[in-house]
Formats: structure tokens, C-alpha cells, sequence
């Protein structure tokens, strides 16, 4: 497969920029093969099956997210990092919305423990510390913030706030919210 110039990391490459195409759900190991000009079977001493490929664009999306979240957050702290934070992810959903699919694809817990996913967590924790959530509720901080980042980008996409009567636009929208997630973080309850 020389000619062809298929490796794994291209193979990744390749399915990721099909993914923010077509969409995630739709890369095939046939819509990469096409992709190379080679036949199907080819591309399998590369992946083990499809599930294989899916993983590796996940595992490759979910550290471009985290070196992208990450190098917004350095050196900020506060509503500062919260923002960054929040823009880095919402920026790269609109950027890639097929490795941003990719980043939710289900992993198991081994293959999750060795991923990217990790770095995530751990941003997530050293901004919660600057609001001074306590450890034990870092879990239930780190469900509000992904969830709130996660449904807003996903609705956004898929274009669920178009109202004709919104002037304002998802700009406005979006930093109230985080201006609320600033709230209340800094005014976390106690357990």
C-alpha cells in the first residue's frame, strides 16, 4: 500500500477530516478507501474493524480538544479559565464537528483511562479548584460544565436556536450562560 501512502496516523488523519465532511457516523472503512483509491481490505492491516477506526478518531479528536482547551487555559485562572475553557470547546465543535462527534463516541473504561480524556478531567479539576468547589463535588461540577458546554454546542449545531424573534444571537446567549456557570461555581453550596 506504499503507493497509496496509507499509514495509521494518515488513515486517522483522513477519517477525521471525513468525519467533520460527512459527518462521524458516516465514515465507513469503504468511504476511506475510496478516499485512498485503494480497495477495502487494504485499509485492515491498518484498523481491526470499524469499531477500531471509530476509536482511534475518537482517541485522535479527544487530544486535539485537550491541546487546543489546554493551551487557552495557561495561565488563567478564574472566570478567566472558565471562559477559555468554554470557548476552546465550543470552537472546536464548530471548527470539527465530526471529530467533536468523535469525542463522545463511547470508550471502555481501560481504553478511557489511557485517553486524552484524562487531560480533560484534569483541566476541568484545576479551574474548580479557583472557584474553591471542594474535591468531594468535583464530579457533580464537572457533569454541570460538560453537560451545559456539550448541550449548548449540540443544539447550537444543529441549528435548534434559530427563533425569529432573536436579535440578539447564540453570541449573547452563550456568555450569559457562562456568566451564570461563573455564578455559580463561585457561589458552589455546600453538600
Amino acid at each position: 500500500m506504499a503507493r497509496a501512502g496509507v499509514t495509521v496516523e494518515r488513515l486517522i488523519q483522513v477519517a477525521a477530516d471525513l468525519a467533520d465532511e460527512i459527518g462521524f457516523e458516516n465514515v465507513t472503512v469503504t468511504a476511506l478507501a475510496r478516499s485512498f483509491g485503494v480497495k477495502e481490505g487494504s485499509l485492515y492491516s491498518h484498523i481491526r474493524n470499524m469499531r477500531d477506526l471509530r476509536v482511534k478518531v475518537a482517541l485522535f479528536a479527544l487530544a486535539e480538544l485537550a491541546d487546543d482547551a489546554g493551551e487557552a487555559l495557561a495561565g488563567r485562572s478564574g472566570k478567566d479559565a472558565l471562559v477559555a475553557f468554554a470557548n476552546a470547546y465550543r470552537d472546536y465543535a464548530r471548527k470539527h464537528p465530526g471529530r467533536y462527534a468523535a469525542t463522545r463516541f463511547s470508550l471502555d473504561p481501560e481504553t478511557a483511562a489511557a485517553s486524552a480524556g484524562v487531560r480533560h478531567v484534569e483541566m476541568t479539576r484545576a479551574i474548580l479548584r479557583g472557584y474553591a468547589v471542594p474535591e468531594s463535588d468535583h464530579i457533580d461540577a464537572i457533569r454541570l460544565l460538560g453537560s451545559t458546554f456539550h448541550g449548548f454546542v449540540s443544539l447550537e449545531a444543529a441549528d435548534a436556536f434559530r427563533h425569529s424573534s432573536d436579535v440578539r444571537g447564540t453570541d449573547a446567549s452563550w456568555a450569559r450562560i457562562l456568566d451564570t456557570l461563573h455564578a455559580a461555581l463561585a457561589g458552589w453550596p455546600p453538600s
